[in-house]
């Protein structure tokens, strides 16, 4: 029997290639324009209560109080995580995405619309599980308030997580339940409205008119899904962050948490972080989608 592989398995791998080509350069594109917001973002979401000291009393106080105590390298706390994270993270989440879709595209009983959502839905499921760690070691990074000498590598923070409480869902994947609801949601909502909306609103023919078209859409799709998404972050950083009394673990699952935050913070802690997180995947958002779109494009032309 032959092992050579056929036409129709070379064009799939080809395919695939792309796909984790465009996903990666997507995301290390946008860690590196947008991770300054959200180390404010992670700290809004750390924060318990606003009589606190130590709180941020705006989102102008927190880059200020951060440029002052940290300096500029302090907007940087914890980029190596997602920076390792980014290039397989995006490149699993397009690449899922488009899997998904696929297979999706077959059942024809469900709409176009249902399928972009479902898929990205799935995509995001499968996203959290390879990011979930990443998160672990970068809110902890995120959260120390100290000088930039002072605080651990990320190496060896991720070591010590590994060595306190191990690789399981009280070490280096807690939260998992809260990332897969992070991700989850806002990767459906994040497909679901690009694409529905992206065939609705017609093509322009002019390129920058197009890109444009492109650009509003995707920064209208980060903002949604953002907005969808936050109360399952917040959760995940109440988790994944130091707890308000060393040694006593005060939050544990999402649902709970959640509930915790609720009952003693109200409703509007659960959206805490929602600007910073909004201006970073408003655009954030768009320039993956955009990045991904015009260099898989590239790809397949020139590859």
């Amino acid at each position: 029997m032959s092992t050579k592989p056929t036409k129709s398995n070379v064009g799939l791998l080809r395919e695939i290639s792309q796909q984790i080509l465009a996903g990666g350069s997507a995301g290390l594109v946008e860690i590196c324009l947008m991770h300054p917001l959200d180390v404010v973002k992670t700290r809004f979401q750390l924060q318990r209560f606003a009589t606190d000291p130590n709180s941020y009393k705006g989102l102008g106080d927190s880059f200020r109080t951060i440029y002052k105590t940290e300096g500029l390298f302090g907007f940087y706390k914890g980029i190596l995580p997602p920076i390792l994270a980014e290039t397989p993270k995006r490149s699993v989440k397009f690449l899922a995405f488009e899997q998904y879709k696929k297979i999706l595209l077959g059942n024809t009983s469900l709409s176009p619309g249902l399928t972009f959502s479902l898929a990205g839905f799935g995509s995001g499921l499968t996203e959290a599980i390879v990011v979930n760690p990443f998160e672990v070691v970068k809110v902890g990074l995120q959260a120390n308030r100290s000088k930039n000498t002072e605080h651990p590598s990320t190496l060896s923070y991720a070591k010590q997580i590994i060595k306190k409480d191990g690789l399981g869902l009280r070490g280096l994947n807690k939260g998992l339940t809260a990332t897969l609801g992070r991700h989850g949601a806002f990767n459906m909502a994040y497909f679901g409205f690009y694409h529905n909306v992206k065939i609705i609103v017609p093509v322009e023919e002019d390129p920058i008119l197009e890109f444009l078209r492109r650009f509003g859409i995707g920064f209208l799709s980060g903002t949604i899904a953002s907005i969808i998404n936050i109360p399952f972050d917040v959760a995940k950083s109440r988790i994944q962050g130091p707890q308000p009394v060393p040694g006593v673990i005060k939050y544990r699952t999402c649902f709970k948490t959640m509930a915790t935050v609720y009952k003693e913070e109200g409703f509007l802690a659960l959206y805490k972080g929602l600007l910073p997180k909004i201006m970073r995947l408003g655009p954030g958002g768009a320039v993956m989608l955009l990045v991904y779109e015009y260099t898989f494009s590239w790809l397949q032309k020139n590859w």
